[in-house]
């Protein structure tokens, strides 16, 4: 008796897939490459996904079917291939679209001024005529709120498209968002990690950022569950770290340096910001009283070959600044005010050498 490939179709036309109970011919689910030779039979079975549940008993079901309306001389045991599709590559949509640059602003230890210098270079470089986002993720500590003088401030929800998302407050050039918008600022924020770490995600996922061109995020002091909660949310471009020039500030910030070089973490260092990094009195301006050691933050620099974005002095209007709600680099004609923009020139131009020289940043995979 001779076969051919329609009486082969009509006999697998009987089989029926038991995951939705249509037959296999109209499902799509055998391959248009049937062929015959002499009394053997071979052709391809395809499934939607690797390790269906039902892929051997379906191989059984077509050769009884075979067997059945072809004939009992058939050969087909072993003959049918088993096939699966493609998964189609998943395309993830961009967090946070509009945004060109993420920097992440730690330290190893808390004390060393990151939130003052955060919120002086978001200012800066709004000076520079960049659009700049600042970000407080500093859950259990914010203090953004304090320095932009919106302690008062309740950001409110805005329709955009189909969503509801929280505007960020404005000022100085900045938009921002802080966790201290949103809880009593007398009241200690008592969270688990999870708790603040899906905090965190509400104010990057949930707010209408817009176009930035530098994105400011001020982490907590440290190494911390919120650290990881942003390198596997955003694609950071790039990391500062902030010290003091003491001994033990800078073995923590090594500590920190060294986490985001990590292999698993892999965000780039874009250099080390020296802080109080000298005393001088206002009325004496070019005096320089170095209270905490002398030059401990370019020395590290220089150990592991990053760059020194920055040595700022300590200056009363500084702390006055910050306590005031306006941050000392409003008055980029001061004294002050020009180190912040020198700091902000400085990291402009690592990031358009990282950009230059490295890809994107891929965000830290989670592996369950």
């Amino acid at each position: 008796m001779a076969f051919y490939p329609k009486l082969v179709l009509d006999a697998l036309s009987h089989v029926r897939y038991p995951g939705t109970g249509n037959d296999i011919i109209s499902a799509g689910m055998v391959e248009d490459n049937i062929r015959i030779d002499g009394n053997k039979i071979f052709f391809a079975l395809v499934f939607d996904k690797a390790n269906d549940p039902f892929a051997k008993s379906l191989v059984k079901a077509c050769e009884q079917a075979i067997l059945t309306y072809v004939g009992e001389e058939a050969e087909i045991k072993g003959n049918i291939e088993v096939r699966f599709k493609k998964a189609a590559p998943e395309v993830q949509e961009k967090l946070l679209p509009g945004v060109k640059n993420i920097i992440a602003v730690s330290s190893g230890k808390g004390g060393v001024g990151k939130s003052t210098i955060s919120s002086n270079l978001a200012v800066a470089l709004a000076n520079e005529g960049y659009r700049v986002g600042l970000l407080d993720a500093d859950i259990f500590g914010p203090s953004v709120p304090k320095m932009f003088g919106l302690e008062d401030a309740h950001p409110i929800l805005e329709e955009i498209g189909s969503r509801e998302l929280i505007r960020p407050e404005e000022k100085y050039g900045v938009k921002m968002l802080s966790i201290g918008f949103f809880v009593d600022p007398q009241m200690a924020v008592l969270w688990r990690g999870g708790m603040a770490s899906n905090a965190l995600k509400q104010l990057i996922a949930d707010a209408n950022w817009g176009d930035l061109d530098y994105f400011v995020v001020d982490l907590p002091p440290g190494t911390s569950d919120i650290h990881l909660t942003m390198v596997q949310t955003v694609c950071i471009t790039g990391a500062i770290v902030v010290t003091t020039p003491q001994e033990v500030a800078l073995a923590d910030a090594r500590k920190g340096i060294n986490m985001f070089m990590g292999e698993k973490i892999n965000v780039p260092i874009l250099g080390l910001v020296e802080n109080m990094a000298w005393f001088s009195p206002a009325e004496l301006p070019e005096n320089k009283y170095y209270l905490f050691g002398k030059e401990g933050g370019k020395k590290l620099a220089q150990d592991l070959q990053i760059p020194l974005l920055g040595q700022i002095p300590i200056i009363q209007s500084i702390c006055e600044g910050g306590d005031n709600g306006r941050p000392v680099a409003c008055d980029s004609d001061s004294i002050i005010g020009k180190a912040f923009s020198e700091l902000a020139r400085n990291v402009i131009k690592q990031v358009e050498i990282r950009n230059s020289t490295r890809p994107e940043t891929k965000k830290v995979e989670v592996h369950k």
